[in-house]
């Protein structure tokens, strides 16, 4: 399961956005929501394929593929000395797939303000990083009979893959110029790490509605996708992931593997007996289902192929996996 720890300097909205991101009405209508614990949140990835497949398949079940939010609490500057609390940080960054840093790009006088500026506060970020790393390393060198090579094993906070979350005010979400430039500043410091651009206040308000309304509000602000949507999208891209799909009376779900990932280690996903045991896999491209309406049209049309062991796995394959255990 895709984890990703949400980090950020005090007062940038990053508590804010983690509550809008998290909360159980985002998809109350087709999607399950479970907190794990105070600072830990499971969301449902928003798919609309299983919508449509439930309906061809005629199941009430739908199982969305899930991404763990961390909100991750006490990283602030000087948190490698102590301030704050201090390193506490280390094992719930340590744990997730990726970083999302929040930083603030809006102007309020009535909120108190940590950085002086978005490169500041990322600057700030990343130096505690670095600095938590320095004193990971130093202890594990004063360790007797460790190579140097050994160092190449740990699993360093400033490896993780970094998503930048811009907080930004309503016209910001709309200026094209002023993204360039806060994406610049975000390149500068993390070669290769994507941006998105939200506005806490909004996010905050979308999370207390359902989908109907939501989409309706997102209207309102000329908004295309609201900042789940952007954060797990830039998630799976950042991580290399993709998502395919099974499809029955039973329910229909969706998986997340890597991307080039085979047909038998995606069949593994599901169950390591489907890997162990695997056979062949029919695949129809979701596509396909969609414009023909159903699977035995799918099949007449001569686009429902059986695949082997070497069949590379595409985003929306909709699968059905033959083993032997």
């Amino acid at each position: 399961m895709v984890k990703i720890g949400i980090v950020g300097l005090p007062n940038v909205g990053k508590s804010t956005l983690f509550n809008a991101l998290t909360n159980a009405k985002v998809l109350a209508a087709n999607y399950p929501f479970a907190t794990i614990e105070p600072n830990s949140g499971m969301v449902a990835v928003p798919d609309e394929r299983l919508v449509v497949l439930a309906k061809m398949y005629d199941t009430e079940k739908i199982v969305p593929a899930q991404v763990e939010f961390v909100d991750i609490a006490g990283l602030v500057k000087g948190a490698s000395e102590g301030e704050g609390l201090g390193n506490q940080f280390l094992a719930h960054i340590r744990e997730c797939h990726a970083i999302c840093h929040v930083v603030r790009a809006f102007e309020d006088g009535d909120v108190i303000q940590t950085g002086t500026s978005p490169k500041d506060d990322i600057e700030i970020i990343n130096l505690e990083l670095q600095l938590a790393d320095d004193g990971t390393l130093a202890k594990v060198r004063a360790k007797k009979g460790l190579k140097e090579s050994d160092l190449d094993e740990i699993p360093l906070l400033t490896k993780k893959p970094v998503i930048y979350m811009f907080n930004v005010d309503e016209k910001t979400l709309h200026d094209s110029a002023k993204q360039r430039e806060l994406s610049a500043i975000a390149e500068g410091a993390t070669p290769g790490a994507l941006s998105i651009f939200v506005n806490a206040r909004i996010e905050s308000e979308l999370a207390d509605l359902d989908t109907e309304l939501k989409t309706e509000f997102l209207a309102e602000y000329n908004i295309t996708h609201s900042g789940l949507e952007k954060l797990i999208k830039a998630a799976y891209d950042t991580l290399g992931l993709q998502s395919f799909l099974t499809a029955g009376k039973k329910e229909v779900r969706a998986w997340t593997i890597k991307k080039g990932a085979t047909a038998p280690q995606a069949a593994g996903v599901i169950h390591t007996d489907f890997e162990r045991g695997f056979i062949a896999a029919s695949v129809a491209k979701y596509d396909d289902l969609a414009a023909f309406g159903s699977e035995k049209a799918v099949k007449e049309a001569g686009k429902l192929a059986t695949v082997g062991k070497d069949y590379v796995m595409q985003n929306g394959d909709v699968v059905e996996f033959k083993f032997n255990v």
